[in-house]
């Protein structure tokens, strides 16, 4: 009764939750029948595991899965560092003007959609009139497909979503480091640290526990390799390097009305995602440091 209040700010956010994340996992029977849309839910054929095989036994699902965890990766390895990075810099700056400012250029990317953001892309990456192949053709060089080209895309969907998103992260590792004690700061300084040690001795150690719950999350997405962005800018020029679970579930399972086969995919995703998420918090808890729970 003392907390009434706070739980019912609360409300709102769990109906949220409750609605579009509870509610829908009841549709995932789907994925153990032969899902028809002109029958009713209880009415569909049971077959059990048979889209899972069908899905595991696929010439594509390699492929889709080599791609998925590469481009994951790579892009955990970028998004995860530079953001950390980054704050430690900007949390560096004394001019204020100069921060609030550098602070806003980088936050405004990420407040746009990916639709806006790919046309950009494309229109800067054009082989015929792009200004990034002007200026390669200002110095001699031959315009480049970058979008159409299986050694550029990789490249180009890591650093665009980089770039995007880096300043979302910085947001929340600025906030964690807003927390930490200046006492920790000036006994380092009396004992003759530079900012360097600094940062190395008293910052990253402070911002740990955001750092490893940031991890954990990110690890727990491995195979979200960002449909939005990709379906936006590939082509099948790329289908090789670019083609990822998602994409082609939404080709093979959406456009093609097999529903069945998508939630299947879309249900093993999940089912990693738990396991990884639950593995990596185990192995942080033993490790001596805070997980999720």
């Amino acid at each position: 009764m003392r907390d009434k209040y706070l739980y019912l700010l609360l409300l709102p956010g769990m109906l949220l939750i409750l609605l579009f994340r509870y509610v829908p996992m009841y549709g995932i029977i789907i994925a153990f029948q032969d899902f028809n849309i002109f029958q009713g839910m209880n009415d569909q054929e049971w077959v059990g595991f048979a889209q899972f095989s069908r899905l595991f036994h696929s010439p594509d699902f390699i492929e889709i899965l080599r791609n998925t965890i590469l481009i994951s990766v790579y892009k955990l390895l970028c998004a995860f560092t530079i953001p950390v990075i980054l704050s430690l810099l900007l949390n560096e700056l004394r001019h204020v003007a100069f921060k609030r400012v550098t602070q806003s250029i980088i936050y405004l990317p990420h407040f746009i959609s990916w639709v806006i953001f790919s046309g950009i892309l494309i229109s800067f990456l054009n082989p015929v009139d792009g200004m990034v192949n002007a200026i390669i053709e200002m110095f001699g060089g031959k315009p480049i497909d970058f979008l159409g080209d299986t050694r550029y895309f990789r490249s180009i969907l890591v650093i665009s979503d980089s770039y995007k998103e880096v300043g979302w992260g910085t947001i929340i590792y600025l906030a964690a480091i807003s927390g930490v004690s200046p006492e920790l700061y000036e006994s380092a300084r009396m004992d003759g640290a530079n900012k360097a040690r600094q940062m190395w001795h008293v910052t990253l150690p402070a911002i740990r526990p955001v750092i490893i719950i940031l991890l954990i999350l990110s690890l727990a997405n491995i195979l979200e390799a960002g449909f939005q962005q990709i379906y936006l800018l590939y082509s099948p020029l790329v289908y090789d390097v670019s083609d990822i679970i998602d994409t082609y579930v939404y080709r093979v399972g959406i456009q093609d009305a097999n529903y069945s086969y998508a939630t299947a995919a879309g249900l093993f995703k999940s089912v990693v995602a738990m396991v990884l998420i639950v593995s990596v918090n185990k192995i942080v808890k033993k490790a001596g440091q805070d997980g999720l729970w």
